[in-house]
């Protein structure tokens, strides 16, 4: 029989216009009642400006996840994803293990290739976003890392690039996570590729887990049970109006088993 699928909550942080300022007692209120209703997980996206360009009301990802890591007990702490260009490989492997130490080894470390180009250069990392293929053999490189330094510590990366994306997934990853689709079929074909790339390399792929993340309303008909058929084992959810204690209440009665 398939175990019922685990649901993680993404928290408001600002990168949405999500939050009044840095509201981070708002974030705490969040994560704690979240922990309270048998949510597995909490997550923050790692983004350091809004969607236009504002940085001001946006909170850090890894700076607020470590705060966090004092104000909860056991729900797990992931980012949907870090962006393997914000951080040296090294560097990030230590705050993952900061974090760690901090909060009873509850990271969920999260990883993609990255995509805001206006956010990367307003931060002054480069003058352009580099090209994906640059983009993706940095983030293999930075897997290299983390995999050596982490060791069996859970490593998530995101994306559904079928020749690349998946690949390092089989290779270096205990999770992957794909994205924006309610659509089972969607699902179900990103995991044979998933498998096949295990195949490949000789890998087990039930040792991954398989996770989809998306944006939840209360209308929204989403058939939970039939994607979890088409293969995913854990949802983790940005529901709206994402600061609302009663839409995160309302959810998990419906959805998450405590």
């Amino acid at each position: 029989m398939r175990e019922p699928p685990r649901f993680g909550i993404v928290l408001p942080q600002g990168w949405r216009g999500d939050l009044d300022g840095r509201d981070f007692e708002a974030v705490v209120r969040l994560a704690r009642r979240a922990e309270e209703l048998g949510f597995d997980s909490v997550w923050l996206y790692d983004h350091l400006q809004t969607r236009d360009g504002d940085p001001e009301p946006v909170l850090e990802c890894w700076t607020t996840l470590a705060a966090l890591a004092r104000e909860t007990a056991r729900v797990r702490l992931g980012q949907i994803v870090t962006c393997a260009l914000y951080r040296n490989p090294g560097l990030l492997a230590q705050m993952a293990s900061t974090v760690d130490a901090a909060s009873g080894d509850r990271v969920f470390l999260g990883i993609g290739a990255g995509w805001d180009e206006r956010e990367y250069v307003d931060f002054g990392y480069a003058d352009a976003l580099p090209p994906v293929r640059a983009r993706l053999g940095h983030l293999e490189q930075t897997l290299v890392t983390l995999r050596a330094r982490r060791g069996a510590r859970p490593i998530l990366v995101g994306g559904a690039g079928e020749k690349v994306l998946l690949r390092l997934v089989a290779q270096y990853a205990d999770a992957c996570n794909l994205t924006d689709s309610f659509d089972p079929a969607f699902y179900r074909h990103k995991l044979d590729v998933l498998r096949a790339h295990c195949h490949a390399i000789g890998r087990d792929e039930r040792e991954i887990l398989k996770t989809a993340s998306f944006t939840v309303r209360e209308d929204d008909d989403v058939d939970f049970d039939a994607i979890a058929a088409a293969g995913i084992e854990y949802f983790i959810v940005y529901l709206e109006p994402p600061a609302d204690l009663g839409v995160l209440e309302r959810f998990a009665q419906r959805h998450v088993t405590p």
